[in-house]
């Protein structure tokens, strides 16, 4: 491929989008159209460094690097986790941090013995089953939800949720706890296969220069 193939680089929208752009600017990689509130660009170009950036939802940046439309992704590791991509995972970028928790009201601690079938609502349902299934050994049913995973089992839907946990303030003024935590979670950046191959030297060089810049935070 031609040096001058760009590099396109999928990115979450919302706050991981803001932070993982602040840390691009550290190592000298900018992009001011991404900024602009008012802009209706879909893709935004660094034509010095010749990158591409676009903004998706998180459940669909793996898809984008798997698929090849972005050489490279930069994702929470909840949804590396879940959409079970074929995709390199390469760096653990140390922002975005919370954890993956099981959680309900505190009566619902009992019920996570291994022996009880219980209902799970969460919006992970493939983490929820590996937890439950292959670490616990616990029969479960899993109940796919998109929206406010706390209201499960305060209406009676479900026993326990699994969700991601920041600061827990959501769960507490709903009467909720953490009742196990399943897994520390942050954003990555994750690699198509092929562009690894073919771009390697121009990645690699991205991924020191962030691996540098974290190292002396």
């Amino acid at each position: 491929m031609s040096a001058e193939r760009y590099l396109t680089i999928a990115l979450c929208k919302g706050r991981l989008a803001k932070q993982t752009l602040n840390l691009f600017e550290k190592v000298g990689i900018s992009c001011r159209e991404i900024n602009d509130p008012d802009t209706r660009k879909l893709i935004f170009v660094n034509e010095e460094l010749k990158l591409r950036f676009f903004l998706a939802k998180g459940p669909d940046v793996p898809t984008y690097v798997e698929y090849g439309a972005a050489d490279i992704g930069v994702v929470g590791k909840d949804i590396i986790i879940e959409e079970q991509r074929k995709i390199y995972e390469v760096l653990d970028l140390d922002i975005g941090k919370c954890r993956m928790c099981v959680c309900g009201p505190e009566s619902a601690r009992r019920l996570l013995n291994g022996q009880e079938r219980i209902r799970v609502a969460t919006k992970y349902p493939n983490i929820a089953k590996e937890y439950f299934y292959n670490q616990k050994n616990q029969t479960v049913e899993i109940i796919k939800l998109n929206g406010s995973i706390e209201l499960a089992p305060i209406v009676g839907l479900s026993e326990v949720i699994v969700d991601i946990v920041e600061t827990g303030s959501t769960l507490r003024e709903n009467g909720l706890v953490v009742l196990e935590e399943i897994c520390p979670l942050s954003a990555r950046v994750t690699v198509n296969p092929v562009s690894m191959r073919m771009e390697n030297e121009r990645i690699m060089k991205l991924l020191r220069d962030l691996g540098a810049c974290l190292e002396n935070r």
